[in-house]
């Protein structure tokens, strides 16, 4: 019986099945509470999860205000681990606003300035202010304010916190595709996400895409190249449109417990070391240099603008000679560097490039050019 088939008692029972992989509790705490199991690490915020903090002082000053004027604030969300440590999964904003009041945040491992009190609209009065000078009545009111957190216990399913993160945090609008995958993902497993971050280190890889602009460095864009790597080269037969969910899903799947996609990540690690490998002294011998990611005037002149579109076609349309290809071997590179120079403003190459080429037939072109003229190139 398929799924939109199911009769009513299978469908019940199957919800039911969900919910008992769910244990949760409630409990009120104290601001002051919540900043006493930071400071001493009872309560965790992930690095990756608090590149989210995005709400501006002023915003964070009205929710200061809110807490002191006795203001409904909705729960917070945390799940416990193993170690009975409790990790924030929802409620970042506002936790991190009182520590920043406090003067207790830490981003990156930097203690921040305290917040100084700005736009508050209720009480204006209260602009200008720290929490180091408040009157001390107010500054007892602001410890001893709750806020209810709901807790998702340690025997809960992982794959069920996962979800619930994911959908408590598809806000973070502010933050790339990749930084929302970083920050949710982990709670899957992180050895996927680890794995990408490390290999984006990689000084070969780092070569290539060194035409990337600053702000795709920070949004992590270098490490959604190393999922795209993987993902076409895996299971791009499965892709049709919207690569964001696609990425999306591979990563999900790679990372799921249960192990039901297989990725070998020592072989895998190899062939995205050589790849980069080859393709570093490709574009060395090509004379494009850093460039070998990058579009080319008309006149085959290399720009300093990275395209995805040529990664793609590069570094996946040589996967299918990468075994026969000897990085020190010059007359090969030369020769592969030869169908890269040619290859970046072939119209063959170029109409499966441009708005609105994101699709799979486009990335079938793209990729199947550049491995049909490196294939002919070795032989």
């Amino acid at each position: 019986m398929s799924e939109g088939t199911l009769s009513p008692d299978d469908l019940i029972q199957a919800v039911d099945r969900k919910i008992t992989g769910i244990r949760t509790k409630s409990n009120d705490f104290s601001f002051n509470e919540l900043a006493d199991m930071y400071e001493s690490e009872e309560l965790i915020i992930d690095p990756e999860f608090q590149r989210m903090f995005r709400w501006t002082e002023g915003a964070q000053s009205r929710f200061i205000e809110s807490l002191l004027l006795e203001l409904p604030v909705p729960p917070i969300f945390l799940i416990e681990r193993e170690d009975r440590v409790y990790e924030l999964i929802d409620g970042l904003q506002r936790i991190s606003s009182f520590l920043h009041f406090r003067g207790e945040l830490k981003l990156k491992g930097e203690l921040q300035d305290p917040l100084v009190l700005s736009d508050c609209d209720i009480v204006p009065e209260l602009n200008g202010h720290t929490y180091a000078n408040l009157p001390r009545a107010l500054e007892i009111k602001i410890k001893r304010s709750y806020i209810r957190a709901e807790i998702l216990r340690k025997e809960s399913d992982p794959r069920l916190r996962y979800y619930m993160f994911k959908r408590l945090n598809t806000g973070g609008e502010q933050l790339s595709k990749q930084e929302v995958r970083n920050a949710t993902i982990r709670l899957l497993s992180n050895k996927f996400n680890q794995y990408m971050i490390d290999l984006a280190r990689n000084l070969d890889f780092a070569y290539c895409v060194e035409t990337l602009t600053e702000k795709a460095q920070r949004e992590k864009f270098d490490q959604e190249l190393v999922l795209r790597f993987f993902a076409f080269k895996n299971v791009g037969a499965t892709y049709k449109h919207d690569i964001a969910d696609f990425l999306t899903d591979y990563m999900e799947a790679v990372s799921d417990p249960s192990g039901l996609v297989q990725f070998d990540y020592e072989r895998e690690a190899k062939t995205f070391e050589k790849t980069f490998e080859v393709l570093h002294k490709v574009g060395e011998a090509s004379g494009f240099a850093q460039k070998i990611m990058g579009t080319v005037s008309k006149r085959g002149e290399a720009r300093w603008q990275f395209s995805v579109y040529h990664f793609e076609g590069i570094a996946l349309g040589i996967q299918n000679v990468l075994d026969r290809i000897d990085p020190d071997n010059e007359e090969q590179i030369a020769a592969l560097a030869n169908v890269v120079r040619q290859g970046k403003t072939d119209q063959g190459f170029l109409q499966a490039t441009g708005g609105g080429k994101n699709d799979r037939i486009s990335l079938q072109v793209r990729v199947g050019f550049f491995a049909d003229r490196f294939s002919k190139a070795l032989s």
